[in-house]
């Protein structure tokens, strides 16, 4: 750590006296010291008295150890969390917090909040930094040494804000601290002794959750205080995260084991609770006409896919018939600019959330999304269609509907969701054309357990329902015929998947401390056979021999000039370059990314300079490159195909989208 500071901007001149740099060069790192304001409530922090459970939670912790917050979407477990930080932050039992959030999408909302929560915590003199800390977070006022220059390892990876006293971030920056990767013990450092709040954690699968396991087991022995909050948790998975045996059914419910002392649990009161009107079909077309009839009428309308594609073909199903009624339509998921992606989810977010109330009664809307539109966005529906998923993906999304009483709604809306379900018989026997793309993104055995515990559901009363929903999925069973096998396939994997104990074991092998120190890009921790890339979108990319750089011209027109020589910017200015660039990427997977390119082209467009290309010993760079035209069709570099089996194409409402010639 004092080696990376060391090789930063501060000690450049070694004829420079350099004692009186070291505390500029630590604050310009990120660690500074923060100062808080005493005695706040949390009224005064949040603007409203605490709820049964949020008080609940702040009785209870009140030294470091495990503690898990069972409770439904919608009762604040995040403001409970933040609160109980900055009671030990300001008692001295902690030295900052680290906020891990599953997406990056939530990262970014959650982030707005976070900021809002230190400026009343911290005090006002105080020098301080929150740093949006996921793989997109530019930390342009950040400065530490060689490693984290642009085009540096630890530049276009966001392991630096965890050094930083306040970050919110994905739950994999933290994972890597327990894992053997380069540079993971200086992730332990960061992490030491901080409060370290894991959010939505029942949506980890068998392989991240061994890690998430270890990751626990390391921040209690690092005197942390892990809040782990979660709204459908089944009890072998609490009873592992608290390595000791629960035995409490009730819900809400806190479980907590502070250090060196045995697991106790506190049942919480439920609080109101509402009914929802289920109905599953098995066609989209009725689904579809009754999204387009309630928005007519006024209403909001969530749809909510399972894969990109999907929630694509939705959107533009829906947009052209809901502009002839009037009715405004959106959609959001993972494969959009960094810009485009902002732009989208702050109109939605609010229009759908408290700050779009005004708005609300003006026009009915649809918003059509993936996963993203499940976790930790305080959205509020009136009316949700959702592809079918495991019982826990759906309690969240019905998170999303009816979450607030002073909602204003459409007078003949009601509470009711409609869950696109393909016959039961019919889904054990062949589960791929069953469930079709679904089948890829969940395990068809759990599809096939959530699916029997739906079935003949008319209605839910929640939360009531949730704990008993979720053991009758997951509690384990001997099966027989066609279950056998696709349980047989959960735990072995097929030839499309890895099975559970091979994903455990893969897991306990990156956790193994006498195995090879893995690179960061090999370290998987949100484990997917569907690896994906970085794709840099762009409208032209011209060489300028006579200046030697390159012009490179941004999706919105927006040219910036990218020198091939390192030293004809400051390191500021390439910071400022390289975050520029980085907004316009896109994450892809790797069967639907632009062919790859040699290191060495993109070297001389000068990319080198601002992207992590690689290992230069391979010669194919990690970085992907598209050139999009006015109609918004993908190009490769120099007029070269894009992609040799489909057409590739970028449109600020659609985002990236791979079309497969049918026939």
């Amino acid at each position: 750590m004092a080696d990376w500071i060391g090789s930063g901007s501060f000690f450049e001149d070694p004829m420079l006296p350099w004692q009186e740099n070291i505390g500029p060069a630590l604050d310009a790192a990120g660690f500074v010291r923060p100062d808080y304001r005493s005695g706040l409530s949390f009224e005064q922090i949040f603007g409203f008295a605490p709820r049964p459970a949020q008080q609940q939670l702040i009785d209870i912790v009140s030294s470091p150890g495990v503690y898990v917050l069972e409770a439904p979407m919608g009762v604040g477990k995040t403001e409970a969390a933040l609160y109980v930080a900055y009671r030990l932050l300001a008692e001295g039992q902690a030295s900052g917090v680290y906020f891990a959030l599953p997406t990056q999408l939530t990262s970014n909302k959650i982030f707005e909040r976070f900021n809002a929560f230190l400026k009343d915590v911290l005090a006002p003199e105080r020098l301080h930094r929150s740093l949006l800390l996921h793989g997109k977070a530019w930390l342009l006022d950040t400065e530490m040494g060689e490693e984290g220059r642009p085009g540096g390892a630890w530049f276009n990876n966001a392991k630096r804000g965890l050094l930083a006293p306040f970050a919110v971030g994905t739950i994999d920056q933290a994972l890597m601290a327990a894992m053997n990767v380069k540079h993971g013990f200086v992730r332990a450092f960061g992490l030491a002794g901080k409060v370290v709040i894991l959010d939505e954690v029942h949506t980890y699968d068998a392989y991240t959750s061994t890690l998430l396991n270890a990751l626990v087991e390391l921040l209690r022995d690092l005197h942390c205080t892990v809040i782990i909050l979660s709204a459908t948790l089944n009890r072998d998975r609490r009873q592992q995260l608290l390595g000791a045996a629960v035995s409490e059914e009730a819900y809400p419910l806190i479980s907590g084991a502070p250090r060196h002392q045995p697991v106790s649990e506190w049942p919480v009161p439920s609080g109101a609770s509402h009914e929802v009107s289920i109905r599953l079909l098995d066609a989209p077309h009725a689904a579809l006409a009754e999204a387009l009839e309630r928005a007519s009428h006024g209403q909001q309308v969530l749809w909510i896919e399972n894969t990109v594609i999907e929630a694509q073909e939705r959107y533009l199903d829906l947009a052209a018939r809901a502009a002839e009624l009037g009715v405004a339509c959106g959609l959001l998921h993972s494969r959009y600019t960094a810009a485009d992606r902002q732009r989208i989810e702050d109109r939605w977010v609010s229009l759908y959330g408290k700050g779009g109330w005004r708005e609300r009664p003006q026009k009915g809307r649809i918003l059509v999304g993936t996963q993203i539109l499940e976790q930790s966005l305080d959205i509020d529906a009136d009316f949700m269609v959702s592809r079918f998923a495991p019982t826990d993906m759906l309690l969240q999304r019905l998170g999303r509907l009816w979450r607030h009483a002073g909602t204003p709604r459409e007078p003949a809306a009601r509470c009711e969701a409609w869950v696109l379900a393909p016959d039961l018989e019919r889904a054990i026997v062949a589960p791929l054309s069953a469930f079709g793309s679904s089948a890829h993104v969940y395990s068809p055995y759990v599809l096939c357990r959530s699916l029997e515990v739906w079935q003949g559901k008319r209605s839910l009363r929640l939360p009531q329902d949730i704990r008993a929903l979720i053991e009758q999925t997951y509690a384990q069973r001997q099966e027989d015929g066609a279950m056998a096998q696709l349980l047989y396939e959960l735990d072995n994997g097929t030839s499309r998947r890895k099975g559970r104990k091979a994903l455990a074991q893969l897991a306990r092998v990156t956790l193994a401390e006498d195995g090879n120190t893995l690179p960061e890009s090999k370290a998987q921790t949100r484990y997917s056979e569907l690896d994906s890339h970085e794709v840099l979108l762009l409208r032209a990319a011209v060489h300028l021999p006579e200046q030697k750089m390159t012009r490179l011209t941004l999706l919105d027109g927006k040219q910036l000039l990218l020198p091939w020589e390192r030293y004809k910017r400051n390191k500021r200015g390439w910071r400022e370059l390289s975050a520029s660039l980085m907004r316009q990427t896109v994450p892809v997977r790797v069967q639907d990314a632009p062919a790859c390119l040699p290191i060495d082209t993109l070297s001389k467009f000068g990319l080198q300079h601002c992207f992590y290309l690689g290992d230069p010993t391979h010669d194919e760079a990690v970085l992907r490159v598209a050139l999009a035209d006015e109609t918004g069709a993908l190009h490769g570099l120099q007029g070269a195909q894009a992609h040799q089996k489909y057409t590739l194409e970028y449109r600020d409402d659609l985002g990236y989208r791979v079309i497969k010639e049918h026939g």
